[in-house]
């Protein structure tokens, strides 16, 4: 079995669908998991054809359930756009809410932020 396949019967699928899994450590009581969003252009931007990639946003530490009685930490980078016709730095807003998301609040709320 694939490490991506053991992430996702931990994590919720939005994690693993939008964010790329780069790093893992443990110690005696702590998991940390560090990962960065994925490059998914919106389609609109793709046609447009002047955004690009532009690096990440700092990275961010967001307490997430326990594993096992292992605290879980989660670091976070989200991805940076450039549109370079206008000159304007982005990242992609998600379409959710925080009931029924399956997602810490704290990491609704992390995407929800603006830039």
């Amino acid at each position: 079995m694939k490490q991506w396949q053991v992430l996702r019967t931990i994590f919720p699928e939005f994690i693993t669908e939008n964010f790329e899994f780069f790093d893992y450590k443990e110690s005696d009581n702590q998991l940390d998991y560090r990962l960065d969003e994925r490059g998914y252009m919106s389609l609109e931007d793709y046609k447009k054809g002047t955004v690009r990639e532009y690096g990440f946003t700092d990275e961010r530490k967001i307490q997430d359930f326990p594993i096992r009685g292992k605290a879980v930490f989660l670091h976070v980078r989200r991805r940076k756009w450039r549109d370079t016709e206008a000159g304007s730095i982005f990242t992609y807003d998600y379409d959710m809410t925080e009931e029924g998301s399956r997602l810490p609040p704290e990491f609704v709320a992390f995407l929800k932020e603006a830039d």
